[in-house]
């Protein structure tokens, strides 16, 4: 894990140093141009580098010892508490599979376009979610036939 979070940290380094500081895409530029690429590659590899700190964190603090509360309702406590934090671990695990899916998009070219429909995503939304991988329209769509399929 060293070694995978040193090479992010790495390649967030070098988009760093492509991007100005304040730059944020607008839709007065071209879609997608190299530019807004280098930005969404920046915050993706940023957002994989907080997950795998946070995840060293909290290796560190199971390798630091057991739970040895006496009472038994603060153990219960206490082990609940990891329990939630090994899922969100678990969640985060999954997403930086998304991340990496998302990196790997731009540089086959084809970030920031639907899945379904090939049409823009939108930069604002890719902005709040830079991992989306369809259209608001297309998300809901979607969202509508699993709720149905569910259903039945």
């Amino acid at each position: 894990m060293a070694a995978s979070a040193s090479n992010v940290s790495e390649k967030l380094a070098a988009a760093k140093a492509v991007v100005d500081p304040g730059y944020v895409p607008s839709d007065d530029e071209e879609y997608m141009n190299p530019r807004q690429l280098d930005f969404f590659r920046m915050l993706l590899l940023d957002w994989k580098k907080s997950i795998h700190d946070a995840a060293g964190q909290t290796i560190q603090s199971l390798q630091d010892g057991p739970i040895r509360e006496p009472d038994l309702n603060d153990r219960a406590s206490s082990e609940t508490d990891w329990g939630i934090e090994l899922r969100t671990r678990d969640r985060q695990r999954k997403l930086i599979a998304k991340i990496d899916a998302a990196l790997r998009r731009i540089d086959e070219g084809e970030y920031g376009y639907c899945d379904k429909t090939g049409d823009p995503i939108g930069l604002k939304r890719l902005i709040a979610r830079p991992v989306a991988t369809m259209t608001l329209e297309a998300q809901e769509a979607h969202e509508r036939r699993e709720r149905v399929s569910r259903d039945d």
